[in-house]
């Protein structure tokens, strides 16, 4: 397999912060690599480095063959005032890039190619930023978070299109479906070093969990040797004079292992005694609409009802722009409907955590910001927990809880503010893209903490995973004010509207030969060939389908040499190619008798 970029000895830190230490990895052609950190470890300090965009201590990185890189910045900065088309080229484009370009921004729904940028949604912006790179056609993709403010529907694009691309592929992202449908590759950046994981998220889990279990056994052996060489080194000078001096430094490395922490604790916390009465809200026929800058109505809610249960665990998805943030902001009191109301219950005490985030004093700490709000937060049954145990809670260690804020990285502002807004004990969570920026771990003891919160939660998210565990019932905002009522989580959601797709379709074409039959007394029937067609079709599908379950057995099982990894990974989209072409001709084939 050819090479295209290796890493060896990179090593980077900040003042005394040591980000990553001699470091080794390598990417190959056609490899999908998902890159996997706590926030603060130097996941986009990492990428930067490789895009040439920040600088190392020491190491190398090599690019092999001249290829093509393109990258994705986590947060895309262009001109506000120049347009979308100036803004992917530099002015610069020539007519065959310009064609190109107008086809991948049609795609991502970017219509208005004249549009001035300032005009555009963080949504609409990482679009563009995101058609900037694949207009250049680089053989070597990084990505940034790519998924951090667009909709479902264009994460679903994404996906698709990245997993049937024949990109190699270096991304950062904590969208864990994603991760998983297009990565064959998954490296964890932890204690300061890279772990490989030859296969998809899931299997990154299966053995991430054997890594951790084989260390817990390995630490439990080493603190039964930690008790001897403790009293060994707490006998006299003189006692220990005759010992050699390698059994000294052997023990201090002992010690630090034994006191390293395998995984953050986490502590579930059951707040019973939170009171919220049986009153939430209630959106009485509510409306709204705004005027665009080009003069059009856009219509948000339309005589809208809603009654919202005790407890309930709400989501609200949609594209970009249908509608949701302003649903929220209206229920908070924050912008006014045009007509209704929303009457909400007095024991309901509101916790908002907006996409906007809150400004801090940047010469505060950490503990500083939360003790501010509490000293402690009530779990209910006589049981508290400390402000300081609960940002431990959330994976802020001792150490960091000492921090300043100007030193916190991106991803640590968004957790620091989400404990923030969780530490007034609220009794009704908002909570509008939670997700973004934060890491998968953080991710994961924000879902368990909703999953025992004991009041009622409302989640605006495009992170299907994370709606998936925490949510039970969806508002769809559909746009033009239609707003659909489901009672399931996103991907039951999904499987309703594909099947409901399906039997609209099948209507349709039965519409349409009902219909041709009453206007002609026969319809055409197969020839001997198209039969034979048809029966060699049904047999390829049936090939296909057995060989894409083979294949994807075979990348998740880590059984698979580089190059067989990397032949594998290229005939998968092949095989899909292929099936959507035969499935599309077994289907015209079938409409005759």
């Amino acid at each position: 397999m050819t090479p295209y970029l290796d890493i060896q000895g990179l090593t980077k830190s900040f003042g005394a912060q040591v980000l990553f230490d001699n470091i080794n990895m390598s990417v190959a052609e056609g490899q999908k690599v998902g890159l996997i950190a706590k926030n603060g470890t130097g996941k986009s300090t990492l990428l930067e480095i490789i895009a040439g965009k920040e600088g190392h201590d020491s190491g190398s990185i090599i690019f092999h063959n001249d290829i093509r890189v393109g990258y994705l910045e986590q947060t895309p900065d262009f001109d506000p005032e120049e347009s979308v088309l100036d803004a992917c080229f530099n002015h610069n484009g020539d007519p065959e890039k310009v064609l190109k370009a107008k086809q991948i921004l049609t795609k991502l729904h970017i219509d208005d190619l004249a549009q001035p940028m300032k005009e555009l949604s963080g949504g609409q912006r990482k679009r563009v930023a995101l058609a900037n790179v694949l207009i250049t056609e680089p053989d070597f993709l990084i990505l940034d978070e790519p998924t951090n403010h667009l909709d479902l529907e264009m994460i679903v694009w994404l996906e698709n299109y990245l997993s049937r691309s024949t990109l190699t592929l270096l991304m950062v992202t904590h969208d864990r479906y994603f991760l998983d449908n297009v990565c064959n590759v998954i490296l964890e950046l932890d204690d300061e070093t890279i772990y490989t994981y030859r296969g998809n998220y899931s299997y990154y889990l299966e053995k991430r969990q054997e890594r951790i279990d084989n260390r817990r056994a390995e630490i439990a052996r080493a603190n039964n040797l930690y008790r001897k060489e403790l009293e060994w080194m707490r006998s006299t000078p003189q006692a220990r004079s005759h010992k050699a001096r390698y059994r000294e430094d052997a023990f201090y490395e002992l010690e630090q292992r034994a006191h390293r922490r395998i995984e953050e604790r986490q502590v579930r916390l059951k707040a019973s005694n939170v009171y919220i009465g049986s009153k939430i809200f209630e959106c009485q026929h509510v409306s709204k609409k705004f005027t665009d800058s080009q003069g059009n109505d856009k219509v948000i809610l339309d005589n809208f009802y809603y009654n919202f249960a005790r407890f309930e665990k709400m989501g609200i998805v949609g594209n970009n722009g249908t509608g949701k943030s302003t649903f929220i902001k209206m229920l908070l009191g924050l912008v006014p409907p045009d007509s209704g109301k929303f009457d909400v219950g007095e024991t309901v005490r509101f916790g908002y955590f907006s996409q906007d985030g809150l400004k801090y004093d940047e010469s505060q700490k950490v503990i500083d910001i939360i003790t501010d709000i509490a000293d402690y937060i009530d779990l209910g049954g006589g049981r508290k927990m400390t402000a300081s145990q609960f940002l431990n809670y959330f994976l802020f260690t001792p150490e960091q809880q000492q921090n300043f804020v100007y030193k916190l990285s991106g991803g640590e502002r968004r957790k620091l503010y989400l404990c923030s807004v969780l530490m007034k004990n609220p009794n009704f969570l908002v909570l509008d893209e939670p997700t973004n920026d934060l890491d998968i771990q953080t991710l994961q003891v924000l879902e368990e903490y909703l999953q025992d919160f004991p009041g009622c939660v409302i989640v605006v998210s495009h992170d299907r995973y994370f709606m998936d565990k925490v949510v039970d019932h969806l508002l769809v905002f559909e746009g033009s004010g239609v707003i659909k009522d489901f009672p399931g989580n996103y991907t039951q959601y999904r499987e309703w509207k594909s099947l409901k797709s399906e039997k609209d379709d099948g209507s349709s074409k039965k519409a349409k030969a009902v219909k041709k039959d009453y206007h002609h007394d026969t319809r055409r029937r197969m020839s001997f060939k198209e039969k034979r067609e048809f029966e060699q079709l049904s047999k390829d599908i049936e090939a296909l389908e057995t060989e894409q379950k083979q294949i994807e057995e075979m990348l998740c099982g880590g059984t698979l040499s580089v190059e067989e990894l990397t032949e594998k990974s290229k005939r998968l989209p092949q095989i899909k190619d292929e099936l959507d072409e035969k499935e599309m001709r077994w289907l015209e084939l079938s409409e005759l008798e």
